[in-house]
């Protein structure tokens, strides 16, 4: 069994700001330390985009002082809080394709993670995402490329509305172009996913789909026609993704609850 922990949509700010009172760095710094003091076996962490609040260069800087002590490979995503050139000028060594997205994949024993690049930089309501042709086309690739592997795709957008009108309205506006590459792919077992801000099941052409937690700020439960922008001081999680020989298994943890004694109940 091989482990992968999962953050998205850490929001990180200047240094002294916050978001509803939340200090995103702390969250994530504390959050990050809570998944290598109980995972130091994990084989990679992916931060699967709005690393960032602004896209602003100190908050970037922030996030690669906050990387420089963690002992495991990172996969660096992009959300529609992210922009590429203050990304790129922090992170120049992070994979992109040729036509400049940032997207790469990484194996990790018999399964290969595809990590995408949903981020519309010109989206006419600023936050929805995109996948172009070029970026599909190099899914086929990885998918092709990927063997005998089981596939987990990531994505920031998810490929599936969630109930949340307003988040839905600003999600993957192709997303059945990405469904369309991956129903009949035999091989992709799971996609991962942020931006919603909860823990959300679900199935896009018959593949499951895991949305996962922020470990800052988190989406009210409040289905229907809501303000994208709404947050609420829930606790802060990460994922962790259990890739056995049975399939994958989601694990989400909500690291800033108080400590709990184990018991035994007979």
């Amino acid at each position: 069994m091989r482990k992968v922990l999962v953050f998205t949509d850490i929001h990180l700010v200047p240094e002294g700001e916050t978001i509803i009172g939340l200090d995103p760095m702390t969250r994530f710094t504390n959050g990050l330390a809570h998944a290598l003091d109980r995972h130091p076996d994990a084989a990679r962490v992916v931060l699967c985009g709005d690393l960032t609040h602004n896209a602003a260069p100190v908050e970037y800087a922030r996030l690669r002082h906050a990387l420089d002590s963690c002992p495991l490979p990172v996969s660096l995503m992009l959300g529609n809080h992210d922009r590429r050139a203050p990304f790129l000028a922090a992170f120049p060594e992070a994979a992109r394709t040729a036509t400049g997205h940032i997207q790469h994949h990484a194996d990790i024993g018999d399964h290969r993670l595809v990590c995408l690049d949903t981020l519309d930089e010109d989206a006419p309501d600023l936050h929805s995402g995109f996948l172009c042709d070029a970026r599909l086309d190099w899914l086929d690739h990885a998918l092709d490329t990927a063997g005998p592997r089981r596939v987990i795709v990531f994505t920031h957008h998810p490929p599936i509305e969630t109930g949340f009108g307003g988040m839905d309205r600003i999600g993957l506006r192709n997303r059945r172009d990405l469904i369309a590459r991956l129903k009949d792919r035999d091989a992709v077992v799971q996609i991962i996913s942020g931006h919603v801000h909860r823990n959300i099941q679900g199935a896009a052409g018959g593949i499951p789909v895991s949305i996962l937690k922020s470990p800052c700020h988190q989406m009210p439960m409040a289905l229907g026609d809501q303000n994208p922008s709404l947050s609420i001081d829930e606790p802060g999680a990460y994922g962790l993704l259990l890739l056995t020989e049975g399939g994958v298994i989601v694990h989400g943890e909500d690291f800033t609850l108080p400590k709990a004694e184990a018991a035994i109940y007979s």
